[in-house]
């Protein structure tokens, strides 16, 4: 890696610490920089969901005072841990060739998944207003299938738990969030154990990142908080969306 990659690697972690505060869906910025450093698809996608990791724990300390009770916390823990494992095992044992060919389609899914943001909150702010029964085998089940999209995909699967926890739970939507940003710290714990374990980590690329993205995620999200939340969004998605179809015209070429 030479030092005009490294300098914009960093640039690239800057960024993802900031949409990721602000925004949400920066990991597809440092995955998406990891790959044009040269690094193979499968070791990018490692090395960013463990360069991005500290960011989760952050929010946790952020929010802690916001967390439910904690045997709301422990009826769910479980679940997010079996998914994260079995997704992240799925990511793991998935061939690099194999990889190669499906990631324009994780791209795009993430993308997806962060283009309806605004939609998925109209939906959990309405739930928030109903007063509904807990389903306790519904709310697991989904956590864990949450847990297995975080451990394979990762980028935007905060989006898909603030959805899943506000459908089937009867909560505010401070505690709600305050859940989703454990239960990401938890799934996002078990990947980065098992990557750095059983995957192929790229630590000089990880070793940029990891001040870059706390310092976009501290300082640099200060500066893009003058900036409609929905604006960076839009960006990510448009970013992701070209980057996502440009890996798939090269599959086809």
């Amino acid at each position: 890696m030479d030092p005009i990659q490294a300098a914009l690697l960093f640039a690239a972690g800057v960024a993802t610490g900031a949409f990721n505060a602000v925004a949400g869906g920066g990991s597809l910025i440092a995955f998406s920089a990891l790959m044009a450093a040269g690094i193979p698809p499968l070791t990018a996608k490692l090395t960013s969901t463990v360069a991005v990791f500290p960011g989760n724990v952050a929010s946790v300390v952020g929010g802690y005072r916001d967390l439910p009770p904690r045997g709301d916390v422990r009826r769910v823990l479980p679940a997010a841990l079996l998914g994260g494992v079995a997704g992240s095992v799925l990511l793991l044992v998935t061939p690099n060739r194999v990889f190669d060919v499906i990631v324009p389609f994780l791209v795009l899914a993430a993308s997806a998944v962060l283009g309806l943001q605004e939609r998925i909150g109209e939906i959990v702010r309405r739930t928030a207003l109903r007063r509904r029964r807990d389903h306790p085998a519904t709310l697991q089940t989904l956590v864990a299938l949450g847990g297995v999209y975080g451990g394979y995909i990762g980028a935007g699967f905060g989006i898909v738990l603030v959805a899943t926890l506000a459908l089937v739970q009867h909560e505010p939507l401070t505690r709600t969030v305050a859940l989703k940003n454990l239960l990401s710290a938890v799934i996002s714990f078990t990947a980065v154990v098992l990557y750095v374990v059983f995957g192929d980590i790229d630590w000089r690329g990880a070793g940029i990142l990891v001040p870059a993205t706390v310092l976009g995620g501290y300082v640099g999200a200060r500066l893009l908080r003058r900036l409609p939340g929905r604006l960076l969004r839009r960006v990510v998605v448009t970013f992701g969306t070209i980057f996502g179809l440009v890996l798939l015209w090269r599959n086809l070429l």
